[in-house]
């Protein structure tokens, strides 16, 4: 690969992010603006926001990288991925746009009237989207140093430093254009090499398998994760996607419930045509790198198969077709997560001012690139499978349970919550200090959704029950709000 080839597609990527982010700047004047792009943001536009944000490293370089090794168990992660919002569309979508918060923590005041729940999520939701970025950094550390030679550190310190101006610039509204374009461009960014790299091997007489590669089996004996494992996974993809905060706040910006179920609807055609090239390119990566399932570089393969496959000047010019596209999802997924994280942080700690909002994404971007600085990891699906994993156990209760049980009280969210973070957290920090080995205790805790997210459905409606009397109030109003038609709604008293 040219590393000055590499470099210019970086910064091609860089200016035009930070160009459309200007240019929305002239639109946003108001709190509204900032934080829910004044909830004027139509269907397809929007979609193809949240398809920006929500593919990220993992989707990008992870899945690829996941095929080598994993061979078939690689593609649980784009059916979750995608599955995950046909329930987003069935059971939150709609009511979360009705409910007229800006955050999530927005949603648990409304819902329970509870200070306390409200700061428990607002926690939750910080520790999430930190969790969530660093693997967008390691992601841009590895394309850099792979791409150019250059330090790693700068990928991650050119991903905040953008992320951070492009907010500071216009909020949600700014985003909304930056993210809309992203999507598109990482589309092209992979489906371009993926239909040359299989026109060239068609027309050389080639198989994209070299015939003899076996897909069924994984490469590394450690990837063998196992029934479990991959039941785990899939509830963890399913019910972690229902409480992403950065994707959650994108359905805040439409104008009503039905728009949201549009939205919703549109995304999962465009996440299902997305997943088609990185699985490609993970069987060709299969077949034609298949040193990197043992290197630990695995999650280089889209990066590396244009010159393994052509070489040359075309082998080049795909490569940096694919870093503009791997940046993109580095900035699209991290931006879309520093304005959650603002907006949580601003509404909790200034008041959500403009202002606030501003000295807020100051904060949520410095932490996670110190903690990407500190930390080398660059197994990228698998720390975001253990972030839905997290997710699905703390957030996905309270938002299902919050919108479709009006039992539920404000002592059983506190408490379900809690299990699930305490249980998924203690799960998978000893999963990282024990052998992975498989068909062992470590698959128990390393992809520990199949039993914490039951752990903490079952202690939010236990501790409710034992609870009933002391149930919210204006438990008919808010739930009338939640559920009932924009056109019929009144306003709660």
């Amino acid at each position: 690969m040219n590393p000055a080839v590499a470099l210019l597609s970086v910064l091609l990527v860089s200016v035009a992010t930070v160009l459309i982010a200007v240019n929305g700047l002239r639109l946003s004047r108001t709190t509204g603006d900032f934080y829910v792009a004044s909830r004027t943001v139509k269907p397809w536009w929007n979609a193809s926001a949240i398809g920006g944000e929500y593919l990220s490293a993992a989707s990008f370089l992870g899945i690829a990288g996941l095929i080598v090794v994993s061979g078939q168990d690689g593609l649980w992660f784009p059916i979750g991925y995608t599955a995950g919002y046909l329930m987003l569309l069935l059971f939150v979508a709609a009511p979360l746009r009705r409910s007229r918060a800006y955050t999530i923590p927005d949603f648990a005041q409304i819902r329970f009237g509870s200070m306390k729940l409200r700061r428990l999520t607002s926690f939750l939701v910080v520790v999430i989207c930190w969790l969530y970025i660093v693997p967008q950094l390691h992601g841009a550390s590895l394309t850099l140093g792979i791409s150019t030679g250059l330090p790693g550190w700068l990928g991650s310190l050119l991903v905040m430093g953008i992320v951070c101006l492009t907010v500071l610039a216009g909020g949600m509204r700014s985003i909304t254009f930056v993210q809309a374009f992203q999507y598109w461009l990482k589309l092209a960014a992979l489906a371009i090499p993926a239909v040359f790299l299989l026109l060239h091997l068609g027309l050389n007489g080639e198989s994209a398998t070299l015939d003899g590669a076996i897909f069924d089996t994984a490469t590394d004996p450690s990837a063998n994760r196992g029934l479990y494992y991959n039941i785990s996974l899939l509830v963890a993809l399913l019910f972690g996607t229902l409480g992403l905060p950065h994707v959650l706040v994108r359905f805040y910006t439409n104008p009503d419930g039905p728009s949201a179920r549009k939205t919703t609807a549109i995304v999962l055609g465009l996440l299902a045509l997305f997943y088609l090239f990185p699985t490609v390119l993970g069987i060709l990566g299969r077949a034609y790198t298949p040193e990197l399932s043992t290197s630990g570089n695995a999650d280089a393969t889209v990066l590396l198969l244009p010159g393994r496959i052509l070489g040359g000047v075309a082998g080049d010019a795909l490569t940096a077709i694919i870093i503009g596209g791997a940046f993109a999802a580095f900035l699209s997924t991290s931006s879309g997560l520093v304005v959650s994280l603002a907006g949580t942080i601003s509404q909790d700690l200034f008041r959500g001012t403009v202002r606030g909002f501003r000295i807020s994404t100051l904060i949520a971007t410095a932490v996670p690139l110190l903690l990407a600085l500190g930390t080398s990891s660059f197994a990228l699906a698998g720390a975001i499978g253990s972030v839905f994993a997290f997710t699905a156990s703390t957030i996905c209760p309270l938002l299902l349970l919050g919108i479709w049980w009006r039992g539920l009280t404000v002592a059983g969210a506190i408490s379900g919550m809690v299990a699930g973070a305490l249980g998924c957290g203690s799960a998978l920090m000893l999963a990282a200090a024990l052998p992975n080995e498989p068909d062992s205790f470590h698959a128990l805790v390393s992809q520990p959704a199949a039993w914490c997210v039951p752990l903490a459905f079952l202690v939010m409606i236990t501790v409710s029950l034992f609870t009933r009397h002391r149930a919210p109030g204006r438990i008919d109003a808010v739930m009338a709000r939640l559920h009932v038609p924009e056109a019929l709604d009144e306003p709660l008293p």
